[in-house]
Formats: C-alpha cells, structure tokens, sequence
C-alpha cells in the first residue's frame, strides 16, 4: 500500500452551521510522502477549505482527515504554509521575517535561543537555493513581489515541515517571474524531498511541477478527476511547448468547464 502523508476521507465542511453553505461534500483524496500534489477546480470549488482541513484549522463536519497517520483535530505544525500574499512583517528584515514560524513551533522555539546560529546559517542556506543570498538583511519593502514570495518560501520551510501547503502562491506575479518560481519550488522539492500540496487556478503550473492534479468540482466541491502527469523529472520549461504538454492543459480545462456548466 502506498505510503500516504495526507488522507481526506469522506469529507463534509458546512460553514455558518446547519443552514450554512456547504464547501465541500464527499471530499476524498490522498496525497502519498514525497509526491507533488496539485488541486485545480472553478473558483469557490473547496479548493482553499481543503488546504484549511489539512492544517487542522477547519474540522469537517463529518469524514476523516489524517496527517502522518495522525487524525487531524487541531492546528498541525508538520506543515509549512506560503500563500498568494507573501504578508511578511515590514519591520522585520527577510532573515528575520525567515524565523518567525520557529518563535511559534513549539519544538524549536525552545531551541531558537540557545542555538540562533545554527538556525540563521540553515536561513541562509534557504536564501541561497531560491536564489537571494545576500537579501536576509534586507526589508520586505527593499524587496519586488517575486523576491518576497521566494522568502515566503524560505519560511514555510524553515521549520523543517514534512508538508508544504501552497495556496495561489505566484498568482500575483508577472508571467517571466512566476516561471522563475517554478523552477525554484520544482529544485527545493527535488532537495528537500518535502510532500507538496499546491492549489492553483493555473493549469500550466499544475501540469508543470505536480506528480498528480486532482480535478475538483463546483460547491459543494469534491474530486471529479485524478491525473498522473507522467511527464519525467526533472522539467525543463522547454516541457511547455511540446503537444503533449498542452493536450494535458486542454484535457483539465475541458473538465474545469464541465464542472462550471454542471454547477
């Protein structure tokens, strides 16, 4: 049996109580350790209350939500999180806007004192991969929108996570810089071998870096359909001009209007 990281069973999440609106019903998926997950669907389809269930801050109503075997019944902190907004404290150098998730960690937090070197040269290390070294000393405000968002990489990692939650995290990017995430979150999920879960209404991007896309339906949203993108790593962006390439973009979006129309 697979080794699964993340499993959804069976899943119903009712927002505002028992007359409130349904996000997702009958929900069920899983994400296996080390694999690239991404979750594409019509807008308000569940896909931002799925990452909130993985992170235990929502608990559905009625099915199961596992984490490293673990039900999920509160907040978690295997999971590192990076959303479409970077929101990095503007009085904070990027170093230090880095390490703020170890003064909340429990396990770390105790060793952050005593052991600040150690965490600053692992922060450092992480700037260097996404390609800011020399930036820690820098503030968000010296920063453009495509350097924050490598830095808001930088700090969902940090912790160590064994599950990086991505929430629309290059939407607000330009299309020269989001590509150039790409190929950043593509390099650290080859190094870190970290399980990714990434929800995006670019299908381009799910169909560049995931192992599988999961295609869910209109509210209230459950899963329609799983692909395997058997396209072999590591991808090079040239991957995005070959046919095959774009008859798997077509086949999603076909299936994202047909859940629309069903709606």
């Amino acid at each position: 049996m697979a080794d699964h990281l993340v499993t959804i069973d069976n899943v119903d999440m009712r927002y505002g109580g028992a007359g409130g609106v349904l996000a997702v019903s009958g929900l069920t998926l899983n994400v296996e350790k080390g694999e690239f997950a991404a979750v594409v669907g019509p807008s308000g389809c569940g896909k931002s209350t799925l990452m909130r269930l993985v992170t235990g801050l929502h608990i559905p109503q009625t099915g199961v939500v596992k984490v490293a075997g673990a039900q999920v019944t509160k907040p978690i902190s295997i999971v590192g999180m990076a959303f479409q907004n970077p929101t990095m404290l503007p009085w904070r150098t990027t170093l230090d806007n880095i390490l703020l998730p170890l003064e909340i960690v429990e396990r770390h937090r105790k060793r952050l004192r005593r052991h600040k070197a150690e965490y600053v040269e692992q922060a450092e290390r992480l700037l260097e991969t996404v390609g800011l070294k020399g930036f820690g000393d820098k503030f968000p405000w010296q920063l453009s929108g495509g350097m924050q968002q490598r830095a808001n990489l930088c700090r969902a990692l940090i912790h160590e996570p064994e599950l990086l939650m991505l929430d629309e995290p290059f939407g607000a990017l330009d299309a020269f810089t989001r590509e150039e995430l790409w190929q950043v979150i593509r390099d650290l999920h080859a190094a870190q071998q970290v399980t990714i879960v990434l929800v995006t209404h670019d299908l381009r991007e799910a169909a560049f870096l995931a192992d599988r896309v999961f295609v869910m339906s209109a509210r209230p949203g459950k899963v329609l359909h799983e692909h395997r993108i058997a396209f072999p790593r590591p991808r090079d962006l040239e991957l995005m001009y070959q046919p095959a390439f774009t008859e798997k973009v077509h086949e999603l979006r076909g299936e994202i209007a047909d859940a629309r129309q069903a709606a």
